[in-house]
């Protein structure tokens, strides 16, 4: 004789499937403005580090909601260091052309 049993009175409380695993958010894009803007108080003579991390924060604005706090201080240590070497660069480029006609004496 033969027994046929139920699988759902087997396992009543087994899922049919299993739940989708939260997707994490990344946070790559905030956390590469911060760094690069904590390096450009070190590079900031170079012009490429500031902007780059620059980008980088406005763009995680945009995609990064969970991380906007280190997207906001990336942004704004990129743009002060990116305004104070702007300012240091047209400064010297202003003293050399006032000191230009005293070269060749």
């Amino acid at each position: 004789m033969t027994t046929v049993t139920d699988t759902a009175a087997q396992a009543p409380y087994a899922e049919p499937h299993p739940a989708a695993a939260p997707i994490a958010e990344s946070r790559g894009f905030s956390i590469a403005s911060l760094v690069l803007g904590l390096v450009s108080i070190v590079a900031g003579y170079s012009f490429v580090v500031p902007i780059v991390g620059l980008v980088l924060g406005i763009m995680a604005l945009k995609r990064e909601s969970a991380a906007r706090t280190m997207a906001i201080w990336g942004i704004v240590l990129n743009a002060v260091i990116l305004a104070g070497a702007t300012l240091v660069a047209i400064g010297a480029a202003a003293f050399g052309l006032v000191m230009l006609p005293f070269a060749f004496l």
